[in-house]
């Protein structure tokens, strides 16, 4: 994994199957669990100690990344975050957010 914060943005014209990027994810080595926010919802800036990535199944997330700015994060795109970055999330719009969570 790369030391800097991305995001590949879902460019299939399918919608996101849960099943296929838990699959994905697993393969790549990630312990996996699957998390949802409700509308209004904000998680403050905090840190891990083992990289991640967020894989959006539903709904709109605002990641703000320390050094690196804000990102918009809809249904299909994944961001990874190395260990030890600093970011806070909210939900974004009246819908659920409903998303994969990887760590490594």
């Amino acid at each position: 994994m790369s030391n800097m914060y991305r995001v590949n943005r879902w460019s299939d014209f399918r919608p996101p199957n849960p099943a296929m990027l838990r699959h994905i994810l697993v393969c790549e080595g990630y312990s996996v669990q699957q998390w949802g926010d409700s509308p209004g919802s904000a998680i403050p800036m905090h840190k891990h100690e083992k990289e991640q990535s967020h894989w959006i199944i539903s709904g709109s997330f605002e990641m703000t990344v320390e050094r690196n700015g804000t990102f918009i994060l809809e249904a299909g795109d994944r961001d990874f975050i190395p260990a030890g970055t600093y970011y806070s999330a909210r939900v974004l719009g009246d819908e659920h957010v409903i998303y994969l969570v990887g760590e490594k």
